[in-house]
């Protein structure tokens, strides 16, 4: 990790320990490499720490929502739209043919950042198993 990945590091404790949200700061401050953008939506890229494969990017709404449980279906559906518009752009492009869409909400889903989003993440052959291993067995 290099010291400008540990100065956005210790700036988004220091947000989340106030109670402010490092994405609506990105939004406001345009500061983070900022990959697309339309009125409600933005999509921009993960701190290196945070990249899962190449191309791998962030679907936000501009406003903030705190998770699933907070988000109106209307914007629900316009971030999800603009991942999907994205990764077809991306496959067309012939960026890539694989893409797991990923997001978390509350703790015990290991939400990290208590705002609204989308991970978007090209896959290629023999990359990374996302999917966990276990050994869960439904019960009677």
């Amino acid at each position: 990790m290099d010291i400008s990945e540990l100065r956005k590091l210790g700036r988004t404790v220091w947000l989340k320990m106030k109670g402010d949200c490092i994405f609506c700061e990105i939004i406001q401050s345009r500061d983070g490499k900022i990959l697309f953008e339309n009125e409600s939506v933005i999509a921009f890229a993960p701190l290196k720490r945070g990249i899962l494969s190449k191309g791998h990017m962030l679907v936000v709404p501009k406003k903030h929502y705190e998770d699933i449980f907070d988000i109106p279906p209307e914007v629900l559906s316009e971030v999800s739209k603009t991942a999907k518009e994205i990764a077809q752009t991306l496959k067309d492009a012939e960026e890539l043919n694989s893409v797991n869409i990923l997001h978390a909400s509350g703790e015990n889903a290991q939400q990290s950042i208590n705002h609204f989003h989308l991970h978007l993440v090209p896959r290629t052959e023999d990359d990374l198993d996302l999917w966990p291993e276990t050994d869960y067995e439904e019960q009677d």
